[in-house]
């Protein structure tokens, strides 16, 4: 079974969250989609350690503080879920993995697609992302 880390990082006032567009490479998976930041887990690496590698080594950034939200895998994949506050602008983060990074509104998320400056097309979510996104929207609605 595949272990991963993604982090929900988010602006506040509008609320906006940070996606990649992933490559449009037949041999990955979700190609083309909009996803979240994160990635693998390597052997004996907490959720945690290994979510700060991944950001780090895609975006260079270092949250302060990571909230975990909780398991949202499925029979192929132990999906663990962060959330932390995007404390820097983007364009001070540096995308080192993927094709395009943008900051989604929510009514982008509701779409479930966002047009990419650098593909000049609109791009879909990716499944298991968008409802990890719907959950956190989901739960901010409800104020918990």
């Amino acid at each position: 079974m595949k272990r991963v880390a993604i982090a929900i990082l988010y602006q506040r006032n509008p609320w906006r969250f940070l996606m990649q567009l992933r490559d449009p490479l037949p041999t990955i998976v979700y190609p083309g989609h909009w996803g979240l930041f994160g990635g693998h887990l390597e052997p004996g690496e907490s959720p945690e350690q290994g979510l700060r590698r991944e950001l780090w080594e895609e975006i260079c950034y270092r949250p302060d503080q990571l909230i975990y939200l909780g398991n949202k895998g499925d029979r192929q994949v132990d999906r663990h879920v962060f959330s932390a506050e995007l404390g820097v602008p983007i364009q001070s983060l540096i995308l080192q993995e993927g094709w395009d990074m943008a900051l989604l509104s929510r009514s982008q998320i509701e779409l479930g697609a966002c047009y990419s400056q650098k593909s000049g097309q609109i791009q879909p979510i990716g499944q298991p992302h968008l409802r990890a996104l719907e959950a956190f929207l989901s739960k901010l609605q409800s104020g918990a």
